[in-house]
């Protein structure tokens, strides 16, 4: 048995049976798969695949459980290298981060430059989607880090970290008729025309405010990007509702901003990753960078929770910061 037979099983499973796609993923000849394949299930005396004439059709019972531990022995023969990195070459190495608009524009910048001032050999990755995006990009291996707000797709072999919790406002044009509300109310908002993220998830925060208000929200324009949410509502399509970070310490002057924190509930930024990644120094430095409360101890203690419910009870009563 090699790792190299191991890898193509592995590759060829990721890749829905599709030998011929893995080869060239691989760099690698198609036969050459076929072949090695084959000498690894007459090694074991069982079938991994099941075959249709020269193709392969399906994994088979045995072969679940065979490429599944296969991709735990491809994990530690990484963490083997890595580990040798991290003593021969301590501050030299690579990280991905794929985090939302929204983080990537407000809460990530200072941390980014400080984390490049003290490890100037890493080279440094960012991708930008949505929560679930982000979160399969790092469940494939592509990104090391998630930094997201919904986990509610979080599978059982990733961890979330909360970092911190930040609240909603309401923009508006100091001509509006809500910019002179002290208090503004679920139903106002629900009276004009709004501009903001994205609602077609039903369990959004956004969303759950309304339905538990028994309003209905007048969405006229949706985006991720924040910035896109003040330039439409600087040029009056709606009242925006926008997270409130997007709008503190900026020179939007002309704008309005209204607190929105007893409408909806704070959100929670996470940051997300592998159960079975292996922590280089640099990244629990970056953890600890983003969110100090995060620090090694804290973070090898919360990777031994079973799953992220206990992680999340270990913070009832623990005061992240609120922005």
């Amino acid at each position: 048995m090699k790792l190299q037979q191991l890898r193509y099983i592995v590759e060829v499973a990721n890749n829905d049976l599709n030998v011929s796609l893995t080869s060239d993923k691989l760099y690698t000849s198609q036969p050459g798969i076929s072949k090695q394949i084959k000498l690894l299930e007459d090694e074991l005396g069982v079938q991994i695949f099941t075959r249709t004439g020269k193709h392969l059709s399906q994994i088979t019972p045995v072969g679940e459980k065979i490429i599944a531990i296969a991709r735990e022995i491809l994990n530690k023969s990484n963490d083997i290298k890595i580990i040798a990195k991290e003593f021969s070459q301590p501050n030299q190495g690579s990280l991905t981060i794929t985090t939302t608009y929204t983080q990537a524009r407000y809460s990530l910048p200072i941390v980014i430059q400080q984390f490049m001032q003290q490890y100037p050999s890493i080279t440094l990755h960012m991708e930008q989607g949505s929560s679930t995006q982000c979160i399969l990009q790092t469940q494939a291996g592509l990104a090391e880090f998630a930094i997201v707000t919904d986990i509610s797709q979080l599978s059982d072999d990733m961890i979330a970290l909360p970092c911190y919790h930040w609240n909603q406002a309401v923009i508006v044009m100091k001509d509006h008729p809500l910019a002179k509300s002290k208090l503004i109310s679920i139903e106002e908002l629900s009276k004009h025309p709004l501009v903001s993220y994205d609602f077609s998830n039903d369990g959004s925060d956004l969303n759950q405010a309304f339905l538990r208000a028994n309003q209905s929200p007048n969405i006229v324009f949706s985006t991720t990007d924040a910035e896109l949410i003040k330039t439409y509502v600087k040029l009056g399509v709606g009242v925006g509702i926008v997270a409130k970070m997007a709008v503190i310490n900026t020179s939007d002057d002309d704008l309005v901003v209204l607190n929105a924190g007893h409408i909806f509930p704070y959100s929670t930024t996470y940051i997300v990753f592998p159960r079975s990644l292996y922590l280089r120094s640099y990244m629990y430095d970056f953890i600890s960078q983003f969110s100090p409360h995060l620090n090694r101890q804290a973070v090898d203690k919360l990777m031994l929770c079973e799953n992220n419910s206990e992680v999340l009870t270990m913070f009832n009563g623990v005061k992240l910061p609120v922005y």
